[in-house]
């Protein structure tokens, strides 16, 4: 989907990661009332205004909208209790038109809705619900619908028509508006609807362009009904010329809340990374390396778990190469990191690529700029003709499919310590087992970031792999 029209799971996340880089949510109500104000006085300079405001922060865009509608009749109609409004931002606005001479009450009925005020009034401005509404319309709010469609008014409807799902634009009851006034962006519910203005109300480009909190909402939630192996079973491939590398990718995958994680590595190495945690299955392989001879196990391991992660501490001899050739093939969702990026052959079936600079150079036979923009261009390129997500790691990661770009930021020169790679390919590999590629690679390189951080806050550059695994669930938390 072009990020010209999005998803009201999308709007939350980008107003989240606003409010991570310092746009408060009260700020952006400010902007949204004051683009609602103007739309009404592009048409009118006088006249009869009845607002009807719910009491989520779609009526808070409404109350900031009647300060600004100063010299009209206005009356506001609250639907509901003001104790029951449910932001800081809403009732914040509420409480600051006390101090106006606005008229500002309360409906706890269909009486108290003023059927005759809204039946006369010039215009009406639909406040009701915004972009959060689900199931079915109760009463009250269907009451308020009627009116306002059968009302003779200029109805201006916030953001999307009250009852309308903002993406599929369907509705069981819903208001029929002479315009909507929508923020920031196409809502993908409202593409085929009539007279929609798209109101620039100050959300950041960084907002869209960065990782953030916000991404980490649009991660699939998990069910606390589920049962173990329902929040993703890992299958990590690695060891054998090293020990730690597959040691730190499983420890992470769990970290971030897979529920089995299995490794299988070389017999060399296999009680070594087994004496690192009891929490690990492991699987030994046949030799000192991985060989094609190990195909045939592997492929019936693919079969138990739902994400391979592969490359880590697997060294580079042909042998490896050829067995990790012939893996690749068979997984659904693959990741590829470290000594695997070496053996790959292009274009791929789906997965994601976690290479640094130098290994994408190899990759793609040519050099890949410092210049950030340049950059991104050359991992959306590559992207596209190859069919994989890349997540380009270093000072800033950049993430493409082949369509859309993000960047992440969180990190720290302390993560250049050996293993905060492996970590990130097991952050990815947990994520991907619920999640799209890209989202997968975008939440997973933020938390990376993030957890590193914390890390940082204690250890400064002293910090281990092992402190930025510790991190994760409060990095996913936070």
């Amino acid at each position: 989907m072009s990020m010209s029209i999005i998803t009201s799971k999308q709007m939350r996340a980008i107003d989240t990661n606003a409010a991570y880089l310092g746009v408060s949510r009260l700020e952006l109500m400010e902007n949204a009332g004051r683009a609602i104000a103007s739309t009404v006085r592009e048409r009118f300079t006088k006249g009869k205004i009845t607002i009807l405001a719910g009491r989520g922060n779609n009526g808070g865009d409404a109350f900031v909208a009647a300060r600004y509608l100063e010299g009209f009749n206005i009356h506001v109609i609250l639907l509901g209790h003001a104790r029951e409004i449910r932001t800081k931002e809403a009732k914040t606005n509420r409480d600051k038109l006390k101090n106006t001479g606005v008229i500002l009450r309360e409906a706890h009925s269909p009486e108290d809705l003023d059927p005759a005020r809204i039946a006369s009034s010039d215009v009406i401005i639909d406040a009701i619900f915004g972009t959060g509404i689900h199931g079915k319309i109760r009463e009250l709010e269907a009451s308020a619908i009627d009116l306002i469609n059968v009302s003779r008014g200029f109805v201006v409807s916030v953001d999307v028509p009250s009852g309308m799902d903002p993406d599929t634009g369907k509705g069981e009851k819903m208001v029929n508006p002479d315009i909507t006034i929508t923020f920031h962006k196409m809502k993908k519910g409202l593409v085929n609807v009539p007279n929609v203005k798209v109101a620039d109300i100050g959300v950041p480009k960084d907002a869209e362009l960065f990782a953030g909190p916000g991404d980490l909402q649009l991660l699939a939630p998990r069910d606390a009904k589920s049962h173990k192996g329902d929040n993703g079973c890992i299958l990590v491939i690695g060891g054998g010329a090293y020990s730690g590398a597959p040691a730190l990718a499983a420890l992470a995958a769990l970290r971030t809340g897979a529920d089995i994680v299995t490794v299988a590595t070389p017999l060399s190495v296999a009680d070594i990374i087994a004496s690192f945690s009891p929490n690990l299955i492991i699987s030994p392989l046949t030799s000192d390396v991985l060989v094609p001879d190990d195909v045939p196990i592997i492929t019936e391991l693919i079969l138990k778990h739902d994400v391979v992660v592969i490359g880590m501490g697997l060294g580079k001899s042909e042998l490896t190469n050829r067995a990790i050739r012939a893996i690749i093939p068979l997984c659904k969702r693959i990741v590829i990191d470290a000594d695997a990026l070496g053996a790959l052959e292009f274009p791929l079936d789906g997965g994601i690529i976690t290479p640094h600079a130098g290994e994408l150079k190899l990759l793609c036979g040519a050099e890949v700029p410092k210049d950030r923009k340049k950059r991104a261009a050359v991992v959306k390129k590559f992207a596209k003709e190859n069919n994989v997500v890349v997540l380009l790691k270093g000072k800033t990661d950049i993430i493409s499919d082949g369509a859309s770009i993000k960047m992440n930021r969180t990190g720290n020169a302390g993560m250049t310590v050996g293993g905060t790679g492996d970590v990130l390919a097991g952050i990815v590999g947990a994520l991907y087992a619920k999640n799209n590629a890209f989202l997968a690679a975008v939440a997973g390189a933020f938390i990376n970031g993030k957890a590193g951080d914390l890390a940082f806050e204690r250890y400064g550059f002293g910090l281990l792999a092992t402190d930025v695994i510790d991190n994760i669930p409060k990095a996913m938390r936070d």
